[in-house]
């Protein structure tokens, strides 16, 4: 009996931690996919304010972070589906990489955005 109370206890830690790593790259999406829109706010703030190099710069910022969304999206979509636990853990790694990568781009369009004293995504002026 306590070889099978061991085996229980073993595939249930293995299915928990299955569903922690499609949650997490499922969150790592969400996160990618709020930074690029933040991102892309940035350039359309940078936009409004007429200056064509601080524009394209943050614009360049939320090309990368919509990339890295969707990068984000394709690796939360395999760790949903992997069929082993090294590849779902694989996968929600990438996706936590690809949501680190839009939120650097997204750092990116907003400084280019403040550079030409755009409005940043709190409403404030820089």
């Amino acid at each position: 009996m306590t070889i099978n109370k061991a085996l229980l206890a073993l595939a249930l830690g293995l299915s928990l931690a299955a569903c922690s790593n499609k949650d997490q790259a499922a969150d790592s999406a969400a996160e990618a996919a709020d930074a690029a829109g933040e991102a892309q706010q940035a350039a359309d703030n940078a936009a409004a304010t007429g200056d064509a190099m601080a524009t394209d710069a943050a614009q360049a910022g939320a090309d990368a972070a919509a990339a890295a969304a969707d990068a984000a999206a394709t690796s939360a979509d395999a760790a949903s589906g992997a069929g082993d636990m090294t590849a779902a853990d694989d996968a929600a790694d990438a996706a936590e990489n690809a949501a680190d990568s839009a939120e650097q781009a997204q750092d990116s369009a907003e400084e280019a955005a403040a550079s030409a004293d755009a409005e940043t995504n709190t409403g404030d002026k820089k």
